[in-house]
């Protein structure tokens, strides 16, 4: 049977009991509407199995108590999902959002009304706890499940595009593309041609927003306004020269001028940035060169595929 939401819960305070409300609305980067622990954290929403309730209801009527979904100061109670056993990292698809598990557990602070009451809790072990990458509405039966897809986030360097001058073209061509990677974009933004602008964006759109793959399209070539590269090198951790190498490679076949090109490439954190040509034409074909062998990339770089050692050429 699928899995589903069981319950969708929200306390006004910390530290106590939610309430089982049927209903939400998840704001991106924030959390639960309403709710005391929502916020621009890692831990912007907690879930737990109404089978690990089902552990507890014993001990609670032995106390007096009559545990529900909610007493464990959860926001989603689900079912069907064995939460616990999902790695740090697992994108979730509830209802109309989507969640990015980033804490199995917690260290309990004994203060907790359940605690207070019970003597134990089972949340600390077996609840989990996720920021939310998109926002929309959550119900008691909507389904949940584990998504393999890719948060994809786009950032369009154009000083005429950001003061609406200019149609962002480019930009259309990669959403129309990275479904094919079950890509689903996340972010979008059209900036100006400002070095600071750049690294504040990527910045937020990696760490704060959980974009996996972020594909800027503009400010690759010679011009002085042309900056995107010098931002994204301040940005990134580690450089990942092939990626470009090879767009410019299969690209000079079509146009000698791909030569020309400064596009850079590289991780932050467990996200994988790559700079595309400004035209749609030479996003096109860019995407399509390095598409193929972004999904294995994201996997380990996340951590949940297998070593590409004895691939040739990885």
């Amino acid at each position: 049977m699928p899995a589903k939401i069981a319950a969708v819960c929200i306390s006004r305070e910390k530290g106590v009991r939610k309430e089982n409300i049927g209903e939400a609305k998840l704001r991106a980067n924030w959390g639960m509407e309403g709710d005391a622990h929502a916020g621009k954290w890692h831990r912007q929403i907690s879930l737990l199995s109404i089978d690990s309730i089902e552990k507890m209801k014993e001990i609670g009527r032995k106390k007096g108590l009559e545990l529900v979904p909610g007493d464990f100061a959860e926001n989603l109670t689900t079912e069907g999902l064995e939460l616990f056993k999902l790695p740090v990292g697992t994108y979730l698809k509830a209802g109309e959002t989507l969640l990015e598990v980033t804490q199995i557990g917690k260290s309990c602070h004994h203060l907790c009304e359940i605690f207070k009451q019970v003597g134990q809790c089972v949340m600390p072990k077996e609840g989990i706890f996720a920021r939310v990458l998109v926002g929309g509405r959550v119900k008691a039966e909507y389904g949940i499940e584990v998504w393999h897809g890719i948060p994809v986030g786009i950032i369009t360097a154009s000083d005429k595009g950001a003061i609406g001058e200019r149609e962002d073209t480019s930009a259309k061509e990669i959403e129309k593309l990275v479904p094919n990677i079950k890509g689903q974009v996340i972010d979008y933004r059209i900036l100006p041609d400002d070095q600071d602008v750049l690294v504040e964006a990527m910045t937020e759109m990696v760490d704060q927003l959980g974009v996996g793959l972020l594909l800027t399209t503009g400010g690759t070539g010679f011009s002085p306004r042309d900056v995107t590269p010098e931002a994204t090198l301040r940005v990134i951790e580690r450089a990942v020269p092939g990626l470009p190498e090879a767009m410019r490679r299969e690209s000079a076949a079509i146009s000698p001028r791909a030569m020309l090109s400064r596009a850079v490439a590289g991780i932050r954190g467990k996200c994988l940035i790559v700079n595309l040509p400004g035209s749609p034409k030479a996003v096109r074909e860019c995407l399509e060169i390095i598409l193929p062998v972004l999904p294995h990339a994201l996997e380990i770089l996340r951590g949940t595929g297998g070593e590409c050692g004895a691939e040739k050429g990885c």
